[in-house]
C-alpha cells in the first residue's frame, strides 16, 4: 500500500526555482553597476575638470557631489531598490551636477572675496556673480573698481546660483568703515542684488551688470540705481531692459557698453548662446569699470551731500 508522505505541520517541500531571480539577472546586475559607476564617476570627473572653481567656491557644491555619490551608490547596491528605479534615481541626481558645472575663471591665482582700496573708503559694493560662473572671474574688473576708493565684497554663492544666497547684511556689517553701500551683480546676480535692495532699506545703491530686476523698486525712496548692459548681449537684451524699466526708480541711469556681449562682464571665456561682439574684451571691460566706478562715486557724493546732487 502506497502511503503519501506527510510533512510536519506548517512545512511543505521547497520547490526548486526554475529560473534566475529578476533582481539578480545579468541585465539587473549591469543596470546596478551602471548606476553605481555614474553616481561615483560623474562627481569625480567634475572634480577633475573643475577643481579650481569647485574648491575655491562655496562648500555646498562639494557637499552636493559627495551626497550624489553616496546616495546614488547606496540605491544601486541596495537590493530592496529595483535596478531600473535605481538607475532612474541616478539620472535625477547626476543631471543637475552636469548643469551646475561652473564656467571657470580664465584668471589664475586670485581668490579674494574682499577687495580694498589703498586709501579711504568712499562707498562699498556687495557683488553677486552670475549663475554658474566662478566668482573669481569677476575679480580683475572689481579689483580695478576697488582701486578707485571702493570696498568690494564678492559673494560666494551656494552652487554658484545667486538666488540661493542668504541675506548679505552680515557681510556688510563686517565693514563698519563703509559710509554707504550698494549691491550689484551680473545677470542672475543682478536679480539677487535687486532682491537684497528690496529687502533692506539700508542699501542705498543698485548696480546691474547685464541684468534687470524682478522686484518692484520703483517706489523705493532714496535709491540710486544704474543699469549697465552690453550692446551685443545675447541674454540680457535691449527689450529685456526696456520691459523692466518700470520696476526701477524714475531717475535710474541706463548705460550702454558699445560692442560688448554678456560674457565680457567677467573673465570666464565665451558663453554658448551669447551675442557676437563688435568690440574687444579689453575695451569693453575698461568701459564697464569706468561706468561702475562712476556709479559708486555718484552714490558717495550723493550721500556726502545729504542726499543731494550727483558726481559730475
Amino acid at each position: 500500500m502506497n502511503r503519501s508522505r506527510r510533512w510536519p505541520l506548517g512545512r511543505s517541500p521547497r520547490r526548486q526555482s526554475s529560473g534566475t531571480s529578476p533582481s539578480r539577472s545579468p541585465v539587473a546586475t549591469w543596470t546596478r553597476r551602471l548606476a553605481a559607476v555614474a553616481s561615483v564617476g560623474v562627481p569625480l570627473v567634475l572634480l577633475a575638470t573643475a577643481w579650481g572653481p569647485l574648491t575655491a567656491g562655496h562648500p555646498a557644491h562639494l557637499l552636493l557631489l559627495a551626497a550624489v555619490a553616496v546616495i546614488g551608490t547606496a540605491a544601486a547596491v541596495w537590493r530592496r531598490v529595483p535596478p531600473w528605479p535605481a538607475l532612474a534615481l541616478t539620472v535625477v541626481l547626476v543631471a543637475p551636477l552636469l548643469y551646475l558645472q561652473p564656467f571657470a575663471s580664465t584668471q589664475d591665482g586670485d581668490d579674494a572675496t574682499v577687495l580694498r582700496p589703498d586709501g579711504p573708503v568712499r562707498a562699498g559694493l556687495v557683488f553677486h556673480p552670475g549663475a554658474r560662473v566662478d566668482y573669481r572671474a569677476y575679480l580683475p574688473l572689481l579689483r580695478r573698481v576697488a582701486a578707485q576708493g571702493f570696498l568690494v565684497v564678492v559673494v560666494k554663492e551656494p552652487l554658484n546660483i545667486a538666488l540661493l544666497s542668504g541675506d548679505t547684511a552680515p557681510l556688510r556689517a563686517e565693514h563698519p568703515e563703509v559710509p554707504v553701500w550698494a549691491v550689484g551683480g551680473h545677470s542672475l546676480g543682478g536679480v539677487a542684488a535687486a532682491r537684497d535692495v528690496a529687502a533692506d532699506p539700508a542699501v542705498r545703491g543698485l548696480v546691474l551688470w547685464a541684468s534687470y530686476p524682478v522686484d518692484d523698486l520703483s517706489g523705493r525712496g532714496g535709491l540710486r540705481a544704474w543699469s549697465i548692459r552690453g550692446e551685443r548681449d545675447g541674454f540680457t537684451t535691449r527689450q529685456d531692459v526696456e520691459d523692466s524699466k518700470g520696476l526701477l526708480p524714475a531717475d535710474t541711469r541706463f548705460e550702454l557698453v558699445p560692442g560688448a556681449v554678456h560674457a565680457f562682464f567677467g573673465d570666464y571665456g565665451d558663453q554658448p548662446g551669447d551675442g557676437v561682439p563688435s568690440a574687444s574684451r579689453d575695451d569693453a571691460q575698461e568701459k564697464i569699470v569706468e561706468l561702475t566706478a562712476a556709479a559708486l562715486g555718484d552714490l558717495a557724493v550723493h550721500t556726502a551731500n545729504g542726499g543731494h546732487g550727483r558726481e559730475p
